[in-house]
């Protein structure tokens, strides 16, 4: 067992810098929607489509990024994805020159499609590479790298992006068209310098990953020190109900995930907190998921079990919504903050739970569940467009988050148990009953 857990050592060590560098760039997006609503003077739901270009690309490249795997396997699709990811962050660049909004989409619908390559091969990587009860823990190791690069990047380029962003739109109300205008132009080019340098990182990693020794891990769990299974395997990947009920809570977990991030900061503003204040809200999160992954990587499955740390975060999560709806100001806003604590167990125990002993479906299962993570895109939009109608009482768009925490509240208590459409009772009978029928014939 310790010679196996060495083997894991590398290829794992390899997989948590490309968390990390996915980790920086999708966590940005916190910080591109106030950039962007600024510089491109949008609304809050228009500013939203920042994250639903992001997540909208894992719905539409997860199934064939599953068939480039298919023929290229994970190390050579790996390099492709962070090729791909170059491509679209190197068109912020005559993006930022001409504040085209367009094409700034396009630039992140491209790299979403790079990290969906990306993490289609580096999510069963870590899931099977070792034993399955231990996922969220491996799955937790590699969080930790993808919160701090979060951290980092909006750090670092949250300082640059929005420098005295208030200042800013108080003088854009001031000035004439004209001067507006030029005032905007140069505020975009901000963006240049930082998307120069991410694209020539990208592109050194592809090299780098390129030439590594990382070993090509058997999907069957053969050579992955896992257990044997109960679960039979069978003809149609749809034929494994723990699976689809899990994208289904996986859909739903990437609202608890992703709004306390990428919508914290038009919250705050919602809320009448300044941007130099509520732009360091989303590194808040980054933090308080840095513990959660932390208290998941020795916690689980030692002291408790994958579907109890699924179940426990999801109701933590919906006290914490019911007290940032009950709360205002920045009180409302760290409620929000804390349920990042939580949230990061999410995405771990769910993969455990959904992606176990699928074996020659495991590239497509993992394409699926990665499909499902447009909700990402799709609840960030909901979230603008809820604060947009409730100027008044913004903290009524907190509460979407409710009915996204009871479904996992459902998937960790039943539905990771379901291995059969059909209950053992109902195909015990209908056995029997066949049976029966051709002892008659």
């Amino acid at each position: 067992m310790t010679a196996k857990t060495k083997s894991y050592i590398y290829p794992l060590s390899i997989i948590a810098t490309l968390f990390f560098s996915f980790g920086f760039l999708m966590w940005l997006t916190g910080i591109l929607i106030p950039y962007f609503q600024i510089c491109l003077d949008l609304s809050n739901v228009q500013a939203s489509l920042v994250a639903f270009a992001s997540y909208i690309a894992y719905f539409a490249m997860a199934l064939p990024s599953a068939w480039v795997l298919k023929h290229s396997g994970y190390k050579k699709g790996m390099v492709i994805g962070l090729i791909i990811m170059a491509l679209g962050t190197v068109l912020f660049i005559p993006a930022a020159y001409t504040r085209t909004y367009p094409l700034f989409l396009t630039g992140l619908f491209i790299t979403g499609g790079g990290v969906t390559l990306l993490q289609t091969a580096v999510n069963p990587y870590v899931a099977i590479i070792g034993p399955i009860e231990s996922t969220a823990q491996r799955i937790g190791f590699m969080g930790l790298a993808n919160k701090f690069a979060g951290i980092l990047s909006t750090a670092i380029l949250g300082s640059i992006f929005l420098f005295d962003a208030d200042a800013i739109v108080g003088n854009v109300s001031r000035v004439s068209p004209v001067e507006k205008a030029a005032l905007l132009n140069s505020y975009s080019l901000k963006i240049v310098d930082p998307y120069i340098i991410i694209t020539a990182i990208l592109l050194a990693l592809a090299v780098i990953i390129y030439f590594s020794k990382m070993p090509e891990i058997n999907e069957m769990g053969e050579d992955a020190g896992e257990e044997t299974s109960n679960v039979e395997h069978k003809s149609s990947v749809f034929h494994y109900p723990y699976l689809l009920i899990g994208v289904v809570a996986l859909f739903f977990s990437a609202a608890c995930e992703g709004l306390p991030i990428d919508g914290i900061v038009i919250y705050g503003r919602s809320l009448g907190v300044p941007y130099e204040e509520a732009r360091h809200f989303t590194q808040y999160t980054l933090y308080a998921m840095i513990a959660g992954y932390a208290a998941s990587t020795i916690l689980i499955p030692r002291f408790i079990s994958q579907q109890k740390a699924l179940l426990w975060s999801a109701i933590l999560g919906i006290g914490l919504t019911i007290g940032a709806y009950y709360s205002s100001g920045e009180v409302s806003m760290y409620c929000l903050v804390c349920t990042g604590f939580g949230a990061a167990m999410l995405w771990g125990t769910i993969w455990g739970l959904a992606i176990r002993d699928l074996g020659k479906f495991t590239k497509v299962g993992s394409a699926m569940l990665l499909m499902s993570v447009v909700g990402g895109g799709i609840f960030p939009l909901l979230f603008g467009k809820l604060i947009d109608l409730n100027s008044i009482r913004p903290q009524n768009a907190v509460l979407v988050l409710v009915p996204c925490y009871l479904v996992l509240v459902f998937f960790s208590s039943k539905g990771y148990k379901i291995e059969n459409w059909r209950s053992k009772v109902k195909s015990k009978k209908a056995n029997v009953k066949s049976y029966a029928e051709e002892q008659e014939a």
